[in-house]
């Protein structure tokens, strides 16, 4: 295929695709619609079936939720009057807070005798919960309540019926994961323009689960407005990818294990656990929970809106298999793997870890921490 052919079928695909958001958003709608339409005796039922399995799978269960999450109320108070009025222990219930999203709450419930540990909440939450967990080998169980639900693509759970995703957490198997670790080794300086101090901005290393990812799609969630966000979900971060689709490229310098550091001017740099996003986009199409791996995916884009029309076509393409190697193309997704990688910014760029912002940053370390986590999924 010629290169005018690539960009031909690219912006045929990207017009696509677009099409497909379009109905994507539709079809959520009208999903939230019906929920919000169907008989509260049928909820009732299944929140009553949902104690019984509760308290008859003989497992001390611990929920961890976000508080601010509007089902959360409803879930814990079909859970707490089913066992008040059959005179059954409660499960342990810890709510998150600003301070500490999750980490210390699923300690505590660890420490208290917890069998399994359920994040109820958004990536945030499932991340903070994961974090408290790591080589404790308690499995945590996920009731997606947020925008992207990472995690949960990946697993194949169920993303909008929240009874469902506790009976998976319950009674499913458990499957044990990696998890990735991203280092802050330097901060971008306020000298240099950015906003941490790095005397006093704390050092750790921050989980991430999914992806974790410097440069254009860390500005995009930097730049996401979270009241557009509330209404439309996922479709808000497309939207503040449109600010940033004229922004400069980054030179960056890049070691993968033991090999020495290269250099390149890059959108992004992605470096993740696994690859499904929502809107049916797969950026790592490689990438396994369970491989002992980190992909890495370096994303660039040139000659403006058509680079990145041919970039879109290449995601979606290779989200069904389709690769090409043609040289010089203006809009690019090139994948590699490692167990360890290093990364320093000239000028420094925006770090995410499944999409929620660390901060801006010259110089980082990853790595993959291989078997740490257990989580519950379908038994099927």
């Amino acid at each position: 295929m010629t290169w005018e052919a690539w960009v031909a079928v690219s912006i045929g695909v990207a017009v696509l695709s677009a099409v497909l958001l379009v109905v994507a958003l539709w079809l959520r709608k009208k999903e939230l619609r019906r929920r919000i339409e169907s008989p509260r005796n049928r909820a009732a039922r299944r929140a009553l079936q949902l104690a019984r399995d509760v308290e008859a799978s003989g497992q001390q269960v611990a929920f961890v939720a976000n508080p601010s999450k509007p089902d959360v109320d409803r879930l814990r108070a079909a859970i707490e009057r089913y066992t008040r009025e059959h005179n059954r222990p409660e499960p342990l219930w810890f709510e998150t807070t600003v301070a500490d999203p999750g980490i210390g709450q699923a300690r505590k419930a660890v420490a208290e005798g917890a069998d399994v540990v359920v994040a109820i909440g958004g990536d945030g939450t499932v991340r903070a919960v994961a974090e408290g967990l790591v080589g404790t080998g308690v499995p945590m169980g996920l009731v997606p309540l947020g925008t992207g639900n990472l995690l949960a693509r990946n697993l194949d759970l169920p993303l909008s019926d929240p009874i469902a995703a506790i009976l998976i957490a319950l009674d499913g198997r458990d499957r044990t994961i990696d998890v990735g670790w991203l280092k802050v080794i330097t901060w971008e300086s306020e000298a240099d323009g950015g906003t941490a101090d790095p005397e006093t901005e704390a050092l750790r290393d921050f989980l991430f689960l999914v992806i974790a990812g410097l440069g254009f799609d860390a500005a995009m969630v930097a730049d996401t407005d979270e009241q557009l966000k509330r209404r439309v979900g996922w479709i808000a971060y497309f939207v503040a990818g449109f600010k940033h689709l004229h922004g400069r490229r980054t030179r960056m310098h890049l070691a993968l294990d033991d090999q020495p550091m290269r250099s390149a001017r890059l959108r992004s740099l992605l470096i993740g656990n696994c690859g499904k996003l929502p809107g049916g986009i797969t950026l790592l199409p490689d990438a396994v929970l369970d491989d002992g791996w980190l992909d890495i995916a370096a994303i660039d884009t040139r000659a403006g809106i058509a680079g990145w029309a041919q970039l879109w076509g290449e995601v979606m393409m290779q989200g069904v298999g389709v690769r090409n190697d043609l040289p010089a193309k203006i809009g690019r997704i090139d994948h590699t793997r490692a167990q360890e990688v290093r990364l320093a910014v000239q000028g420094g760029e925006h770090v995410q870890v499944d999409g929620d912002l660390v901060g801006r940053v010259a110089e980082l370390s990853a790595r993959v921490d291989p078997g740490a986590l257990v989580v519950r999924v379908a038994s099927f």
